[in-house]
């Protein structure tokens, strides 16, 4: 079942749209059923459950970090994590630099813009953003590949489309200028608004493994 919806989902995505299939509270075994059709872009947003899962599950999948990240955290995840989505802050940068360097490896990120209406997202103001790209050479051990945002929960497509194609616009202004190559809008309820907005990276789990309890 779950590797079939996957198959599904990833035929029906553009080529150039990376499926990050959220595993979150989902067991190995679900992983596993994914895994063997041949997908490797896993997400998760709590770093004990990542790291417990990396280390029982084939050392070929990639895992995303996808929730918001405590800076005592990172060191975790550090010496093998695949790509942090949610950098909301210099401080977060900071420490991810930090161990970046004591695990002698380059961490991939992307810089988290908030873009919802919504005051419980975390996130980079553009004005934050802007100053952080113009200066961001202190930071040897990370490697800026792209942005992401969260669009504002609402059942509202107009303020979606809006939201997602403002952070589109803001992403091509930069895009040459620091070499990003990763856009990260979409989830399993709005992805298809996002993908139209020109994300090339999308975040969905109740599509493919079913809701959660």
């Amino acid at each position: 079942m779950i590797g079939a919806q996957i198959q599904k989902l990833t035929e029906d995505l553009p080529q150039d749209v990376t499926l990050v299939a959220v595993s979150k509270t989902k067991p190995n075994s679900a992983i596993e059923e994914a895994y063997s059709v041949g997908h490797r872009d896993f997400g998760e947003n709590k770093v004990q459950e990542l790291c417990q899962k990396a280390e029982e599950l084939p050392n070929d999948i990639r895992w995303h970090m996808i929730g918001h990240l405590q800076r005592n955290k990172v060191k975790y995840m550090a010496p093998f994590v695949h790509l942090i989505h949610g950098v909301d802050s210099e401080r977060l940068l900071a420490e991810i630099n930090k161990q970046g360097a004591k695990n002698n490896r380059v961490i991939r990120v992307l810089i988290q813009i908030h873009i919802a209406e919504e005051s419980s997202k975390f996130g980079f103001s553009y004005e934050e953003a802007k100053a952080l790209f113009t200066n961001e050479n202190q930071y040897p051990n990370v490697q800026i590949v792209g942005l992401m945002g969260m669009a504002t929960f609402t059942e509202d497509k107009t303020q979606i489309t809006r939201e997602f194609e403002t952070l589109s616009t803001f992403y091509n202004t930069w895009k040459a200028q620091k070499d990003l190559s990763v856009l990260s809008m979409g989830m399993s309820n709005d992805y298809p608004i996002a993908i139209a907005s020109g994300s090339n990276m999308i975040r969905v789990g109740s599509l493919i493994f079913g809701r959660r309890n």
